[in-house]
């Protein structure tokens, strides 16, 4: 099974366009079935913060579900390597996070913000990401 994980923006697509690729991972990701969702306490506590934004205009109920479908399906995970190699310092937690999980991939919408790669996971965006599953399965 693919590990992955998601940057909080793709969280937030998913939520804002239900017809989005973002959408589409993030239904794969809650599934359970082709793919793992990797999360740590940091990066739910940024899922939790960002999704409840008031200029979000999500209800309670969508954010509810949102966050408990990742709370149960979730691989979770607890980084034992601190990291400083985004241009972001906030997007550590992520590749913290793939270290801690083994993730194969860390799916985003602003690859500027990363490396390329991290130890063994690969950082793509959400077209990359599709087109690699697609292949596998292909």
């Amino acid at each position: 099974m693919i590990r992955a994980i998601l940057d909080t923006n793709i969280i937030v697509s998913a939520l804002l366009q239900s017809e989005g690729l973002p959408a589409r991972i993030f239904l794969m990701a809650i599934s359970g079935t082709a793919m793992q969702l990797c999360v740590s306490g940091e990066i739910y506590a940024e899922y939790e913060e960002v999704i409840r934004r008031p200029h979000l205009k999500r209800s309670d109920d969508e954010i509810n579900a949102a966050l408990a479908a990742i709370r149960e399906k979730g691989f979770w995970v607890r980084p034992m390597v601190q990291v400083q190699a985004c241009a972001d310092p906030d997007d550590n937690v992520f590749l913290e996070c793939a270290e801690a999980a083994q993730a194969h991939y860390l799916i985003t919408g602003n690859l500027k913000h990363f490396p390329s790669t991290w130890s063994q996971t690969r950082i793509v965006s959400p077209r990359q990401f599709l087109e690699a599953v697609a292949e596998m399965e292909g």
